[in-house]
């Protein structure tokens, strides 16, 4: 059993392109959903899990992110500046590795939350991180019971928790749920340029270094502005 970790890095530096044209102004992660924003959101449930500190990255209305979190009391914010470019969830990872420290770290998307809302999944996730066993632990959203993702799936999971990609198959039952817990010296001696996160995922996946478990309640993925009016109602509906 492991600790929630004292960091956690946000990624909010997404151009959001496919939130358009709600995006054309505005940080995607500052979108409110039932009137807070999807970052917000976030970082409640962060802090209400006992995490300490957040790094945030940004780029697109870098600024507006920037004075959006000055507001928290509750986390100690340190910023990631991408406004140069936009380094994807890998690259972003990589420049921010010096701000990391060493000990396991959350990472969340913005994007993708569960309900009702609670920092539950966080601190089941941190009990079952098991460092001697897995680089990173994923949480998974069962593909039947949630809101907003028209994928096929991701990954399988072994009855030990080892993940296999979906590979040639239609389709699989476990989504990502933009919420992972990972050894920050992944990214020692990754370049600080775009890559995405499967890259790390691709060379862990054969050895079993990367792990799944499954989140116990609803997920939702708000990744375009229907997906954004179906989360308010939901949410209205059903609290959090």
């Amino acid at each position: 059993m492991s600790p929630v970790p004292h960091t956690a890095m946000v990624l909010a530096a997404g151009l959001g392109t496919r939130m358009r044209p709600l995006t054309n102004e505005t940080a995607k992660p500052l979108l409110e959903i039932a009137g807070r924003s999807m970052l917000n959101r976030i970082l409640d449930n962060v802090a209400a899990a006992g995490v300490k500190r957040a790094i945030v990255n940004v780029h697109w209305c870098a600024d507006q992110v920037e004075s959006h979190v000055k507001a928290r009391t509750d986390l100690e914010i340190v910023i990631s500046d991408e406004r140069d470019q936009v380094l994807e969830t890998g690259g972003g990872l990589a420049k921010a590795r010096p701000l990391l420290g060493d000990d396991p770290v959350l990472i969340v998307n913005t994007d993708a939350f569960w309900g009702p809302a609670g920092p539950e999944p966080i601190q089941v996730l941190a009990a079952a991180f098991d460092g001697a066993k897995m680089d990173e632990l994923l949480l998974l959203a069962d593909t039947k019971r949630c809101l907003g993702f028209p994928g096929a799936g991701d990954f399988f999971r072994g009855e030990t928790g080892v993940l296999t990609r979906r590979g040639d198959a239609t389709s699989a039952p476990w989504a990502y749920a933009g919420l992972r817990i990972l050894k920050p010296q992944l990214y020692d001696d990754q370049p600080a340029k775009p890559f995405s996160a499967n890259l790390i995922w691709n060379e862990l996946l054969p050895s079993g270094r990367i792990h799944g478990l499954p989140l116990d309640r609803f997920w939702l993925h708000v990744g375009d502005p229907q997906a954004l009016k179906d989360a308010e109602m939901w949410v209205r509906c059903n609290g959090g």
